[in-house]
C-alpha cells in the first residue's frame, strides 16, 4: 500500500523528493530521469497539443497558467505549443503560438519560470505546418509542400517549394529555436509527423524529382539542413528532439522498416538528442483517430511500437496515444518501452496525477474517458475536456476546491446526472451537508443512455468517479426517489440545485407524435428495433449518431434523415470516424437537407412527410419505426413550483458568475432558500455545459 499523504501537502510546492513505495520497491513513476543536463523529477510528462489558448498568437496568461497547473500537480515534464509555427506561410490552423513574433520570448519565459518553480521543465514544439493549415488564414499567403499535393483534412492545394522557399523555411527553424533558448526553455521538439518535415520524409508527399526527392537521402535532406540550422543557433547543450512518424501505416507511404531507418539515422546522428514515436497518419480525420485513438479503442496502441523504436534507436524514447491510466504508464517504463510516458490527455482530466500518486491516493484522479472532447473542441474555439470544466479556466475555476470559511449549509440536489452529481461534489468537497434525490435506481442520466452503446461504456467513468467522489464526502444520495416539493422543503434546504435534465419531445410534428419513438425509447431498451428504421437527427450531436450505431448492429437497415446540410455537425473530426466505419459496416444511408413534419399510419408500417425547402416540396418516406432525436425540453416543473418560495426566485447574477464571484441575489428576502437550476433542466445542451453550469455555481456556496 503507498503512504497517503493530504493531497494539499503535494500540491502548489516545488519539486520534492518523494518516492512512492510499491509492494517494497519504488515506483518507476517517480524516478528521475536525465539526459544530457537536464534530470526530469519523474517519468511522467504531457506531451506538446495545442488546446488554441492563445491571444494574438501569443502563449499570454491563460496559457501559462494551464500548464502551471500541471505543474503544481507534479508532472515532470510539460511540452507546449503543440504545432507553434515558425513563419507566417504557416498560419495558425487552431489558435497555434506565433513563434515568429518577437513578442513570443517574454510570454515563453514568463511561462517557462512560473512551471520552474515548482521543478517542472519546460520544452516547445516548432514546425511549418506545410499544407496542413488553410491558406486564406492570417495573411493569405500560399501554403507550402514539397510537392503540390492536397491534403483532405483541411481542404489545402500548397505551392510546391522553391529553393528559395525552403532556404527560408529552414531560416526561420533556425530563428524560431533561437527565440526558444532565449526564453529560458528547456529542449525544443520538431514536428515530423504530418507537417513540413514528414510531408519531406513521405513518399506520399514528396514527388520531387530534384535532390529533395526521390531516395531516402535526398527525401531526408530538408530534415538535416533544419536540424544543422537549429544546432547552429541553439548550440551543442540545448536538448533537441523529433516527434517522427515511424511508420505511417498508409498505402505507399513511410512504411514500417523505412521509419526505423529513418529514427536509427537521426538517433546516430548526434543531431537529436531524443525521439517522440507517432504511428499512422493525420492527413485525413480517419487517419487521426488511429493516431490519437479515442473511446471505444485498446488501451495504448501503439506502446508496443514505441518500444520498437527505443530498442532500434537507442535514444530517449517518450511516447503518448491512449495511456490513460497510471497502471498502463507504469508498465510502459518498467517493462523498458519508453523513457518517458505520455499521459496527455489524461493530464487535461486531471493536472495532479503525480502528486496524487505521491500522496497514495490514486483511485482520486479524475479519469480520462477518452470522448474526444478535447481534441475536438479545438476546433471550435479552444480546448474543454469534456467532465473538467477548470481546464483552460484556471484564473476563475478551481481544480482543487476548497472548504468554505462560512457557515455549513444544507443543499438538496435533484437530479443525479452529471450536473447534479457535479454540484453535489463541490459542494461536499466545500464542507457542506448534501442529499441528492434521483428518480431512477442508478445515477447517471443520459450518459448511462450513452453507455448502453458497448463502444461508449467508457464514458461512466464522469459518472463512477463523482459517485465514488460522494460518498467518500458522506454525500447522502436517495436512489428511486422522485422528489416533490414538500420532500425537498423537508430538508429544510439553504441552496436547492434542480438537474433534473430534460425529456424527448416530439411535439414539434404536425400529426403523428404518438407514432415516433425518441432515442431514449432506443437506447434504454424500453423500444425493440423495427427492421426497416427511419432515425431522424435534428440535434447533430453524438446522440443520433449513438442511436444509429445501436440500431445498425442490432441489425436494423437503418437511413438517417437530417435538415442539416452535413451530418451531426456537433461530433468532432476524431470521434465521427468510428461511427462511419460502423455505418459503412452495415450499409447505414444518410439522407441531408429534408425536415420531419408528419408522421401517419400507414398499414403496418409508418409514412414519414419531410420539407425540402430548397425543392419546395414535400417527400414521403416509409419505415417500420422512426426514431426521432431531437435534443430535449427542460423537465422544469419542480423549479417553478420551488421558484416563489426562494430568496432569489431562481434568477442567476450572469455578471457574477462569469466573473467568478458569488451568487448574491436577493428578489423574496422572506424566500427560505436559494434555487438554481442547472444543464439540461434549462436547455439541452452537452456534458461540459452541465458541469460547467454545476462548477461555477457551486464553488462559492
Amino acid at each position: 500500500m503507498h503512504n497517503k499523504a493530504p493531497l494539499r501537502d503535494v500540491i502548489d510546492r516545488p519539486a520534492g523528493s518523494a518516492r512512492t513505495i510499491l509492494s517494497g520497491r519504488q515506483d518507476p513513476l517517480l524516478q528521475p530521469y536525465t539526459f544530457k543536463h537536464l534530470t526530469l523529477k519523474n517519468r511522467l510528462i504531457s506531451t506538446a497539443h495545442e488546446p488554441a489558448y492563445t491571444e494574438g498568437g501569443l502563449p499570454k496568461d491563460r496559457y501559462r497558467l494551464y500548464h502551471v497547473e500541471k505543474a503544481k500537480g507534479g508532472i515532470g515534464l510539460t511540452m507546449i505549443g503543440g504545432s507553434t509555427v515558425v513563419a507566417p506561410d504557416s498560419p495558425q490552423s487552431f489558435g497555434n503560438i506565433e513563434l515568429f513574433r518577437d513578442e513570443a520570448v517574454d510570454w515563453l519565459a514568463r511561462l517557462a519560470d512560473s512551471c520552474h518553480e515548482y521543478g517542472t521543465a519546460v520544452m516547445i514544439q516548432i514546425t511549418h505546418l506545410g499544407r496542413r493549415t488553410y491558406w486564406s488564414r492570417s495573411e493569405w499567403l500560399p501554403t507550402l509542400a514539397p510537392s503540390s499535393i492536397r491534403e483532405a483534412a483541411h481542404r489545402c492545394y500548397p505551392k510546391a517549394m522553391e529553393d528559395w522557399d525552403i532556404d527560408r523555411v529552414v531560416e526561420a527553424y533556425a530563428d524560431g529555436a533561437e527565440k526558444v533558448k532565449a526564453a529560458g526553455l528547456d529542449g525544443i521538439e520538431i514536428n515530423a509527423y504530418g507537417h513540413l518535415l514528414d510531408q519531406f520524409l513521405s513518399p506520399v508527399t514528396n514527388h520531387r524529382d530534384d535532390e529533395y526527392g526521390g531516395s531516402l537521402d535526398n527525401r531526408m535532406r530538408f530534415a538535416w539542413r533544419v536540424f544543422d540550422a537549429v544546432r547552429e543557433r541553439v548550440g551543442p547543450e540545448m536538448i533537441v528532439g523529433i516527434r517522427l512518424v515511424c511508420d505511417e501505416d498508409l498505402k505507399n507511404g513511410i512504411t514500417k522498416a523505412e521509419g526505423l531507418e529513418i529514427a536509427r539515422r537521426f538517433a546516430t546522428s548526434g543531431k537529436i538528442d531524443f525521439v517522440n514515436v507517432i504511428r499512422g497518419h493525420l492527413d485525413t480525420e480517419e487517419g487521426l483517430s488511429r493516431v490519437i485513438p479515442g473511446m471505444g479503442a485498446r488501451s495504448a496502441p501503439h506502446l508496443d511500437f514505441a518500444g520498437e523504436v527505443r530498442a532500434e534507436t537507442k535514444i530517449t524514447t517518450m511516447h503518448a496515444a491512449r495511456i490513460q491510466d497510471v497502471a498502463t504508464a507504469r508498465h510502459a517504463i518498467e517493462a523498458g518501452k519508453l523513457d518517458l510516458v505520455g499521459m496527455t490527455r489524461a493530464h487535461i482530466a486531471d493536472p495532479h496525477i503525480v502528486a496524487k500518486i505521491m500522496a497514495g491516493t490514486e483511485e482520486t484522479i479524475r479519469p480520462c474517458v477518452g470522448m474526444g472532447y478535447c481534441i475536438d473542441s479545438i476546433y471550435n474555439g479552444e480546448a474543454a475536456c469534456v467532465h473538467n470544466a477548470a481546464t483552460g479556466r484556471e484564473a476563475t475555476m478551481p481544480h482543487v476546491t476548497p472548504p468554505t470559511d462560512g457557515p455549513i449549509k444544507r443543499v438538496v440536489v435533484v437530479g443525479a446526472g452529471p450536473a447534479g452529481l457535479e454540484a453535489a461534489r463541490v459542494a461536499a468537497e466545500r464542507g457542506h451537508q448534501v442529499v441528492v434525490f434521483e428518480a431512477q435506481d442508478a445515477p447517471g442520466g443520459q450518459i448511462r443512455l450513452t453507455a448502453s452503446l458497448k463502444r461508449r461504456r467508457e464514458i461512466l467513468g464522469i459518472i463512477d468517479w463523482r459517485i465514488e467522489t460522494c460518498e467518500r464526502l458522506g454525500v447522502d444520495i436517495r436512489l428511486n426517489t422522485y422528489a416533490e416539493a414538500e420532500d425537498i422543503l423537508a430538508e429544510d434546504p439553504d441552496i436547492v440545485v434542480i438537474a433534473t435534465g430534460g425529456m424527448p419531445d416530439p411535439t414539434f410534428l404536425e400529426a403523428g407524435a404518438d407514432l415516433a419513438v425518441s432515442s431514449w425509447d432506443i437506447l434504454s431498451g424500453g423500444v425493440k428495433p423495427a427492421k426497416e428504421v427511419i432515425l431522424y437527427d435534428d440535434n447533430g450531436a453524438h446522440p443520433g449518431l449513438t442511436t444509429a450505431e445501436y440500431l445498425a448492429k442490432a441489425g436494423a437497415m437503418v437511413e438517417i434523415i437530417t435538415p442539416e446540410r452535413v451530418l451531426a455537425p456537433e461530433v468532432g473530426g476524431t470521434s465521427y470516424p468510428p461511427y462511419f466505419a460502423v455505418f459503412s459496416e452495415h450499409d447505414v444511408k444518410t439522407t441531408l437537407n429534408l425536415k420531419l413534419v408528419a408522421l401517419h399510419r400507414t398499414g403496418n408500417r409508418i409514412a414519414a412527410h419531410f420539407d425540402d425547402e430548397y425543392g419546395k416540396r414535400t417527400i414521403v418516406r416509409e419505415a417500420d419505426q422512426v426514431v426521432i432525436e431531437n435534443g430535449t425540453q427542460p423537465m422544469d416543473d419542480l423549479y417553478f413550483e420551488l421558484r416563489e418560495g426562494s430568496v432569489n426566485r431562481g434568477e442567476i447574477d450572469h455578471a457574477a458568475l462569469l466573473a467568478g464571484r458569488p451568487q448574491e441575489v436577493v428578489r423574496n428576502p422572506a424566500g427560505r432558500y436559494r434555487l438554481w437550476r442547472v444543464g439540461d433542466a434549462i436547455a439541452s445542451r452537452n456534458i461540459h455545459a452541465a458541469i460547467y453550469d454545476a462548477l461555477r455555481l457551486m464553488k462559492d456556496v
